[in-house]
């Protein structure tokens, strides 16, 4: 990998951000068109290669040598129509070019960022690992836009390292994210599975792994369009292949296949927009209707409903890591019957405690869960032990001056011993088990479980500078405002069945 090779791509395309910016084409809208030109320069390039070209994209291609050539004044209609047909492609390209449209409004410009900027550049000679990495910090660069609130969508890569070295996907695992963004999860599962068994794998592992072992659900267009396009540069699936990323609500029906492996960050926030109908028979009404007979019970918040579906993908056997913010560690009602429900017909076995300051979106206190998936013991629940590793305490972390970076992480990755029995796990400081009758006991099946204390707060020598605490008391306030609203929006929602009953 090049990493100067990599820094000299990011810094050539980015530095033409700061320009379209006056034009108010936002960060995110930036890396959108880069990704609509990047796949139809790649095409080109394919299409054109001396040896083994790829004749099936050469109608792909043409349209990127039509834009090289096209007179300024002629650009910004031809590419507008180049979007608008791309958007009705089958697969891999439907996907990237759905719903498309041209941001970019000044002809001069546009042509400027296709002749002497894309043009310019052969993407196809560059490595899978420095075309997708220079993707990937497009990206996070992308996700920094907050005015956009396209950092919801992008989960910090360390913590995804780290949940992936723990799960450890293999070359004949099924591997799915229900929630995908802009694809990490799925990348980081791939990159593990080839970096770990390289030249052990074979053609056909090989085969499967870049044509269907490995998938994602994305509800929004534009983040699917980002999902599927980091797939393609880190040489997973094909452009004129079928889409490896699936573009509608992950939430809206049982699973059509299971998973021996699932990991997701699911969206934050209260509102789901839909009609859930679980086991139970009650409904939760809003605009858009569903009925999930598989679903343990009715809820109209997003992340328990994510932890249903999640238990529902998996396969048996079958194992799961998913981010969760607190409120489903404490919420009663459906909260609570997911978590007894969780706890007796799965083993859930270790519990990551995150600080905050990781995530792009503010306020946000969340948990890794890790849980299996396997056949049923009548009359026992498959849970045992409950190992939780706090490192929230203590932990403080900012987006730019003191982000997460994979080594925060190694003390917890080598408390949870991957791969190894978890009869060998040892209790330190910050790891912790708790067993299946300790937890049950607990208020409304409490998972919030903490028992250090942040030693900034008993010793007055060893305070944070003030702007590391003021920036805690403002998450602490948007977490709380968050939850706040959150309850209101129920109490509403509980208001109106009563009037309409």
């Amino acid at each position: 990998m090049s990493t100067t090779e990599t820094r000299r791509l990011v810094a050539q395309l980015w530095n033409y951000c700061d320009v379209l910016r006056d034009d108010g084409v936002s960060t995110i809208d930036y890396v959108e068109q880069l990704t609509y030109l990047l796949f139809l320069k790649m095409a080109h390039e394919r299409a054109s290669r001396r040896f083994n070209a790829d004749d099936s994209l050469a109608s792909v291609a043409a349209r990127w040598q039509a834009l090289v050539d096209a007179e300024a004044a002629k650009l910004e209609e031809l590419y507008r129509r180049t979007l608008e047909d791309l958007g009705r492609a089958p697969g891999t390209l439907g996907i990237i070019f759905r719903k498309a449209q041209n941001r970019i409004q000044d002809p001069a410009k546009l042509k400027r960022l296709i002749v002497d900027l894309i043009d310019k550049e052969n993407w196809s000679s560059q490595g899978a690992d420095v075309k997708g990495d220079a993707y990937e910090e497009l990206l996070a660069k992308g996700a920094e836009d907050v005015k956009t609130g396209a950092g919801q969508y992008f989960t910090p890569r360390a913590l995804i390292s780290a949940m992936v070295d723990c799960i450890q996907p293999g070359p004949n695992d099924t591997i799915a994210d229900p929630a995908c963004g802009t694809g990490g999860f799925l990348l980081a599962a791939h990159e593990y599975i080839v970096e770990r068994y390289g030249s052990l794998l074979t053609p056909e592992q090989r085969d499967r792994l870049n044509s269907g072992a490995i998938s994602g659900t994305e509800l929004v267009d534009g983040t699917a369009r980002l999902a599927a396009m980091n797939m393609l540069v880190h040489g997973i699936g094909k452009p004129n292949g079928a889409s490896l990323i699936d573009v509608r609500d992950g939430l809206a029906e049982a699973p059509a296949r299971h998973y021996s492996v699932v990991l997701a960050n699911p969206p934050f926030g209260k509102k789901s927009s839909i009609t859930v109908i679980g086991e139970n028979g009650r409904a939760d009404r809003e605009a858009i209707s569903y009925t999930r007979n598989d679903f343990w019970t009715t809820t109209t918040n997003k992340q328990i409903n994510f932890v249903q579906h999640i238990a529902s993908m998996l396969a048996i056997p079958g194992r799961a890591a998913v981010v969760l913010p607190d409120n489903v560690l404490f919420e009663g009602g459906a909260g609570e019957t997911v978590r007894d429900r969780l706890l007796k017909q799965f083993d859930v076995h270790t519990m990551l405690r995150l600080p905050t300051g990781i995530f792009y979106a503010g306020g946000v206190k969340a948990n890794v869960l890790f849980f299996d998936k396997k056949e049923a013991r009548p009359g026992r629940p498959w849970t045992e032990t409950l190992w939780v590793y706090d490192f929230r305490i203590g932990q403080h972390f900012t987006l730019k001056q003191n982000p997460l970076r994979r080594e925060h992480l190694d003390d917890f990755v080598k408390c949870y011993r991957p791969g190894e029995p978890r009869s060998t796990r040892v209790e330190t400081e910050r790891f912790r088990p708790f067993s299946y009758d300790e937890l049950i006991a607990r208020d409304k099946v409490n998972l919030d479980i903490s028992w250090l204390k942040d030693p900034a707060l008993e010793d007055a020598d060893s305070l944070l500078p003030p702007e590391v605490i003021a920036q805690e008391i403002v998450e602490d306030l948007e977490a709380a405002l968050s939850e706040f609203a959150a309850i209101a929006e129920a109490l509403q929602q509980s208001r109106s069945k009563t009037s309409g009953s």
